[in-house]
């Protein structure tokens, strides 16, 4: 509840321009997560694109989807046809010929859509809806440890002033060792955050 306390008040503080706010992460850095955003709309804009071109049903197995497809609708009524005017007519024979053909064709549409879903749309889906906004998370969590570190800083900052101007140095001295040890804290989170956060953006 105090950390809390202490974040919202750094945060106004910063807010109202009275105190500076640390910045952690590399030009580079805040490029890179500038652009994030843009990639996964657009990873979710194509995503959803090529689920709507793909004639089978995504994430069903290979049998439904083959049954599914308007080609091998289209094959069984050719190759029905066929038999219903049998292998003596001419027509007969061409449509059971052709239904066999677009029952092949329909195979090979199946296989392609299910390497799509593989190659494609599930390394897209990953990344729109779980890497990036991961990165995003830990984005956020960075900036309270930042804001965590700028309050401690800020403490520790007023107390070692304090020290100086007040009459009990010893008790002040103490209390701004507890809080430099506080600040030093702080501070390693911040950097082993960060260090994860430009892992993760890389």
């Amino acid at each position: 509840m105090k950390k809390q306390f202490n974040r919202m008040k750094q945060l106004a503080n910063q807010t109202v321009g009275r105190a500076e706010k640390t910045e952690v992460l590399s030009d580079d850095l805040l490029q890179i997560e500038r652009r994030m955003e843009l990639v996964r709309v657009v990873s979710h804009n194509t995503h959803k694109k090529m689920v709507s071109c793909l004639q089978g049903h995504i994430g069903a197995d290979a049998e439904k989807r083959h049954k599914k497809l308007p080609l091998t609708s289209l094959s069984q009524a050719m190759v029905e046809g066929g038999n219903q005017l049998g292998e003596d007519s001419l027509i007969g024979k061409m449509m059971e010929v052709c239904g066999e053909a677009e029952n092949r064709l329909a195979s090979e549409l199946m296989l392609h859509e299910l390497q799509i879903e593989k190659d494609v749309l599930d390394p897209l889906s990953q990344l729109a809806e779980v890497e990036i906004p991961n990165i995003l998370k830990q984005r956020k969590q960075l900036a309270k440890l930042v804001l965590d570190y700028d309050s401690a800083r800020a403490r520790w900052l007023q107390a070692t002033k304090s020290i100086i101007s007040g009459t009990n140095t010893q008790a002040l001295t103490a209390k701004a060792d507890l809080l430099k040890e506080e600040v030093d804290e702080a501070m390693n989170k911040v950097e082993l955050c960060k260090d994860q956060l430009a892992a993760d953006m890389y």
